[in-house]
């Protein structure tokens, strides 16, 4: 007997939801009791009313898995849509990262040398750290604080991915 491994595969959700209490809390215990993972998980209210908000989630997860997921926020009550960016089309994704570097003579220099080939800002600065605000794909920021951590990373605070689709129409 030959068991077929499928591939996981990393995919951003976009749900527009009722801002309703417990929606969020909801939405998480819909993939902690089937065992399913959250990568990043972002919220804002999107309407002037604050009646409706976005939530964008990213997972992991073999199409089977993550079509399931989609059909199962799909029929929570407050959940008005869910879009998977991944496979909606072109898309943009963005994440936020603060990170504090500690370091004196070569290393500060080095640090803001990366910053600048990073387009990283900085936020705050003492004689012996620095904060950098840092904006991109997951994957760039992941970059900038692995090059970081071989300077004096001390931490690192990130907002989480959020995501738009290309072009005139909306999510």
């Amino acid at each position: 007997m030959h068991i077929q491994e499928e591939l996981s595969q990393r995919h951003v959700l976009s749900l527009t939801v009722s801002n309703e209490a417990g929606i969020l809390a909801r939405i998480a215990g819909l993939f902690t009791a089937r065992g399913y993972n959250i990568d990043s998980l972002t919220v804002a209210d999107i309407t002037q009313d604050h009646g409706v908000s976005r939530i964008t989630i990213v997972t992991n997860g073999p199409p089977k898995v993550i079509d399931q997921i989609i059909a199962q926020l799909d029929r929570l009550v407050p959940v008005h849509k869910v879009t998977d960016l991944t496979e909606a089309g072109p898309f943009v994704e963005r994440e936020l990262a603060l990170v504090k570097v500690a370091g004196v003579g070569e290393d500060r220099i080095e640090a803001l040398r990366l910053a600048d080939v990073f387009r990283a800002k900085v936020v705050d600065t003492t004689i012996e750290s620095f904060i950098f605000e840092i904006t991109g794909t997951t994957e760039k920021i992941d970059n900038f604080v692995g090059l970081m951590r071989q300077i004096g990373l001390v931490e690192v605070g990130r907002t989480g991915v959020v995501g738009l689709i290309r072009g005139k129409e909306a999510n």
